[in-house]
């Protein structure tokens, strides 16, 4: 029965995008997001000293405790990208009934981003739901991690982290449980996306201190390829037209994580491009929400 929901949302979002042959879809850019009214922002809360050490969290209508979607932005790890252009996912979410922790986090060009404080950062807000839920109606039984882009490796990173070794720079005790991840063109193979060409791929070694071959240790321990399986439930939903992550980041990811007994699923829109996921106005926006939706039902 879901197989078949997901059929019927990928027919419907076919059918919003279906231009004559001598068109294009129109996709959804970095300006059309930007040029956006502003949603009402949520409740800022810091989860450690540093000024990029914050997030903000939005809670539904009600007495909850609400299911929690942690966001975390992209923007290729780099300082001059930051959480504002995923505020509008985050209501959208929050519409929804899902309380939404949008993590803000130091990045390559901040003091201590990079390798490994961009890592401990994400790690750190995430574990700070425990603090949160003390004085906000927060379900942590019920806690979904969502990323776009260099986001959406940090997402799987943060599900794969128990897998870490003791002597891992970003090993943390007991970090939070999720139930699952939802990757948005998420770069889910570190190693094969930091030798191939284009701006955002220029940017791993810069996030890691190197190429693979530099530092080989640090991409086992970064690389959510590396860290399968991951024993949760994943939905990598990925635009056929995106030109910044190729579909094979998520196929190739999904391939390697089902041959480990991961359940892993690749949402492919045919018609979408990377910022396509991320606009709640697009017709990607349902499929979304339904993969949310999914990693919680799990039991």
């Amino acid at each position: 029965m879901r197989a078949l929901l997901y059929t019927l949302l990928l027919c419907l979002f076919c059918s919003h995008t279906l231009l004559a042959q001598d068109q294009k879809p129109k996709l959804v850019t970095w300006q059309d997001i930007a040029a956006l009214p502003a949603p009402a922002a949520g409740m800022r809360v810091a989860y450690g000293t540093d000024s990029l050490q914050f997030g903000e969290l939005r809670l539904p209508e009600g007495d909850g405790p609400f299911p929690v979607v942690v966001v975390v932005h992209g923007g290729c790890w780099l300082s001059q990208y930051n959480l504002q252009y995923m505020a509008h996912l985050s209501a959208a979410l929050t519409a929804a009934g899902y309380a939404t922790w949008n993590l803000e986090f130091r990045r390559v060009g901040d003091a201590g981003g990079g390798w490994p404080g961009t890592f401990l950062d994400v790690a750190q807000g995430t574990d700070h739901l425990k603090a949160m839920a003390k004085q906000y109606p927060l379900n942590l039984k019920q806690v979904v991690v969502l990323g776009h882009s260099a986001g959406g490796h940090l997402a799987l990173w943060l599900a794969a982290r128990k897998n870490l070794p003791r002597q891992s720079a970003l090993y943390v005790r007991k970090p939070l449980k999720v139930k699952g991840v939802v990757s948005l063109a998420g770069i889910a193979d570190l190693e094969s996306y930091a030798t191939a060409e284009g701006s955002c791929n220029a940017a791993v070694p810069k996030l890691m201190g190197g190429m693979p071959a530099q530092v080989p240790d640090r991409y086992a321990h970064a690389s959510p390829m590396r860290l399968q399986p991951l024993k949760v439930r994943q939905y990598l939903v990925q635009g056929a037209l995106d030109p910044i992550v190729p579909t094979e980041q998520a196929t190739a990811y999904a391939r390697s994580a089902k041959s480990k007994g991961d359940a892993a699923e690749v949402v492919l829109l045919p018609n979408a491009g990377h910022f396509d996921l991320v606009a709640p106005q697009s017709p990607a926006w349902p499929l979304v929400l339904k993969s949310v939706r999914e990693v919680l039902r799990q039991k």
